[in-house]
């Protein structure tokens, strides 16, 4: 397992699509995963700190967690299986359970979870960022902080397929 930090969302507008970036924190590779522009927009919004008069699905799931007092220890993301997408929530009491990439990221930014990328899966769908693209990265970093949640209201259809490298 290799640990992973979210780089960002993009807006694929040829395929008026959405995807979220995440980057090995030892390595050189960046890994897409398809989703949704609801599941974008819960990920936009933890990371612009935007906290919605009412929560919305991954807050409520967060304050449930605390209610209960369950920790989440990690996020993995654990396979890639005929172009989906796998990911688990691990807790501090070593309780599994299954998510959606998407999810699973929303949740761990709202709760500070670390997470995690299988090798074999960035092996297959990591893409390497060379010395010459971290120009383009940090472009694109700036471009994140611009953006905002609104901006992906109205996405096409869920899909947490890879993109086509």
């Amino acid at each position: 397992m290799r640990k992973l930090d979210v780089v960002g969302i993009r807006l694929e507008v040829a395929a008026n699509q959405t995807l979220v970036l995440l980057r090995e924190v030892d390595g050189d590779r960046v890994l897409p995963i398809w989703i949704g522009a609801a599941e974008a927009a819960a990920i936009a919004y933890a990371q612009q700190g935007v906290v919605p008069p009412r929560p919305l699905t991954h807050d409520l799931l967060r304050d449930i967690l605390g209610a209960f007092d369950k920790q989440l220890r990690e996020v993995r993301i654990t396979e890639l299986r005929d172009g989906t997408f796998y990911a688990v929530l691990v807790f501090v009491d070593s309780v599994e359970v299954s998510a959606r990439p998407s999810d699973a990221i929303a949740l761990a930014l709202r709760t500070g979870t670390t997470i995690y990328g299988a090798d074999e899966v960035l092996d297959e769908a990591g893409i390497e960022v060379l010395d010459e693209q971290e120009d383009e990265v940090e472009r694109f970093r700036d471009f994140l902080e611009q953006i905002t949640p609104a901006d992906f209201e109205g996405g096409g259809p869920i899909d947490e397929s890879p993109p086509e490298v």
